[in-house]
């Protein structure tokens, strides 16, 4: 006998830990801003609309009789309910558990953590760039009930919450459901009442949900009749001359879900071999996921104005920060998200596109070096990766490069500006690698650059330790690490008001050095005289060849490092310190000279002692004998 399967009743779950915790401040939340939570639903009930106009593409039967996609918010100001209604893809049971009750989004904690201490707008934002918009619903309602049913379904549920913790599903009659999508009902708070008036709604949409390519309609209570908030229109394809900077400004926002001013808009339409329409924005401010470990991009693809995926990688990633859409006349309406990554007309987009980008990136460097500056600021990071992932663009990528060097103040110079400054017979580029800028800038390893008025480039983000390592050039000049290989500065001539050596080392100072190699034995690869200092006493260099310390040390902390290599110790022979202990011919207290010296050339490198007791061991015998002890 086959047994006939029942229909779930009404199921209580409690949400994740990390919902709630987000319920928790959105419930109490302290922002001044709370308009947020109507774009956040609006985008959602949006995305709805266009999955199901892709969907519709291979099963058209999906639509039924109502091809009219819309989005429709209700508001009833007696009761002091708000309802924003989709005729979308809607959600089945499972769906609307997934997403409805969990995050399904990595680096929550970090986000979480922040938000708990954003106030204002920086609230807002971040609730809106992590994609957990729902909740915000929260801030204004005391109870939400959404009810779905899913496109060529049979099924409609309910879900409620009062967002303390747990959350209800159960199903419902169809004829109390949508014929299709979704409808989530706000029941307000008192302070929150306002959401349910007319003028309130109206300013709401049109500041930021009034460029969604879905039209919006507005029912101002119960029984009235319909009006048309916004005509669903894709910004995109209308004429640039047509698009106030305002427009742009708020179809930014709505497709970023930030609250910032877009630092540079780009809008073109290709024609030839391809056709396609792109309008891309440079935010204002950093994203929240800039630095998220997938790397990936947050532009939505379009053919014909139907959404198809935004999961394409339209952009390379080192411009992952760019936000817009990319609207193709060439693609299939059919085609998959998997067929579009093999897809040579999409590698055609990709490199039309982000040509014009960091073509309009240049433009605003050479018109506008204050605008540029705070992308830079923001974004220049990011964009450095590029300098070892985009051989093709490379010199372009270089030239919008800018650094903060000895030579800088509070500014930042270009490599255009740092070759035009060149000193007499300097053949390289000089750089620093560290992961504080503050620490790399008091570097011995800089005093002879210095004396010489050389300039270096102070790298202190993390990718600097990949890109200046990978042998690049510009305009002819090699990069060169100050902390890597001989400085070989004796070319280059000293300032006029730099004072003048001392007499080069004598046979003494030689021997002195010789003793430390032959104490300290394989803990490096060589002692040696250095022409790079000229008030530091020692430091530590690395080989020639291999990598430079800061990049070793980054392979040591990612455990990709097999083997250390050897660093080099240089002693400054000119300085008064090394002649005294040149000088002096106690053999036990050389012994320990030599490994105070590299333990002193460590901790100016940003290193500790190997180790702690040996060191104060040997510093307290000789600060004994400098005292006159045994």
């Amino acid at each position: 006998m086959t047994e006939t399967p029942t229909t779930p009743t009404t199921e209580n779950r409690p949400f994740e830990a990390d919902v709630s915790r987000l319920l928790h401040m959105m419930v109490h939340s302290v922002y001044s801003d709370r308009d947020v939570f109507l774009r956040e639903l609006v985008s959602n009930a949006a995305d709805a609309c266009e999955k199901l106009r892709y969907e519709a593409i291979a099963e058209p039967a999906l639509l039924g009789g109502d091809a009219a996609l819309a989005i429709t918010i209700s508001a009833d100001p007696d009761a002091k309910t708000l309802a924003i209604a989709d005729n979308g893809i809607g959600m089945s049971r499972d769906e609307m558990i997934e997403a409805l009750g969990t995050i399904a989004r990595s680096g929550t904690r970090g986000f979480m953590d922040r938000i708990a201490t954003a106030e204002g707008k920086e609230g807002a934002q971040l609730i809106g760039q992590f994609g957990v918009g729902f909740y915000s619903a929260f801030m204004v309602a005391s109870q939400v009930e959404v009810t779905s049913r899913r496109a060529g379904s049979d099924e409609a549920w309910l879900w409620s919450s009062d967002g303390k913790g747990a959350f209800t599903v159960s199903p419902v009659p169809l004829e109390a459901a949508p014929a299709r999508g979704t409808r989530v009902v706000l029941h307000l708070t008192e302070e929150a009442k306002s959401y349910a008036e007319r003028w309130t709604l109206e300013r709401i949409v049109k500041e930021q949900s009034g460029h969604v390519p879905v039209p919006i309609h507005f029912v101002e209570k119960p029984g009235a009749e319909a009006a048309s908030l916004s005509d669903g229109g894709a910004l995109w394809t209308k004429p640039k001359s047509d698009i106030s900077p305002q427009d742009y400004t708020d179809f930014y926002r709505s497709v970023a879900g930030q609250y910032d001013e877009p630092a540079l808009t780009v809008h073109f339409r290709a024609e030839g071999r391809f056709e396609y329409t792109a309008l891309a924005f440079i935010p204002g401010a950093r994203p929240f996921d800039l630095f998220d470990a997938d790397r990936k991009g947050r532009i939505k693809l379009y053919v014909k104005r139907v959404f198809i995926t935004d999961d394409a990688e339209l952009l390379p990633r080192y411009l992952r920060f760019v936000r817009g859409v990319v609207d193709s006349a060439d693609l299939p309406l059919n085609v998959s998200r998997e067929m579009i990554q093999d897809s040579p007309l999409l590698g055609a987009i990709k490199k039309g596109v982000t040509n014009r980008i960091v073509s309009e990136l240049t433009k605003l460097a050479d018109q506008d070096a204050e605008a540029f500056g705070k992308v830079w600021e923001n974004f220049g990071a990011v964009i450095k990766e590029g300098l070892y992932e985009d051989f093709e663009r490379r010199e372009q990528l270089l030239g919008l490069a800018r650094f903060k060097t000895t030579a800088s103040g509070e500014g930042t110079r270009s490599l255009k500006d740092y070759v035009a400054g060149l000193r007499e017979n300097q053949t390289a580029i000089y750089t620093i690698v560290g992961d504080d800028a503050a620490r790399i800038a008091a570097s011995p390893h800089l005093e002879g650059f210095r004396a010489r008025g050389i300039e270096v480039l102070l790298l202190s983000d993390p990718v600097d330790a990949f890109w200046a390592a990978s042998g690049l050039d510009y305009e002819g000049k090699p990069f060169k690490s100050v902390t890597q290989g001989a400085a070989d500065l004796g070319l280059i001539p000293l300032l006029d008001s730099a004072a003048a050596p001392a007499a080069e080392a004598g046979e003494e100072v030689t021997a002195f050095l010789a003793a430390i190699k032959a104490t300290l034995g394989e803990q490096v690869g060589d002692v040696r005289a250095s022409d790079r200092l000229t008030d530091s006493a020692v430091c530590l260099v690395a080989a020639e060849s291999g990598p430079d310390r800061q990049f070793e040390r980054m392979l040591a902390a990612a455990g990709r490092l097999d083997s250390a290599a050897r660093p080099i110790l240089e002693v400054n022979p000119r300085h008064a310190l090394i002649a005294r202990l040149a000088a002096d011919t106690d053999e036990a207290a050389r012994e320990d000279v030599a490994h105070l010296l590299l333990d002193t050339a460590r901790v100016l490198d940003g290193e500790k002692p190997t180790d702690a007791k040996a060191f104060s061991e040997r510093l307290s015998r000789l600060m004994l004998r400098g005292l006159g002890g045994s």
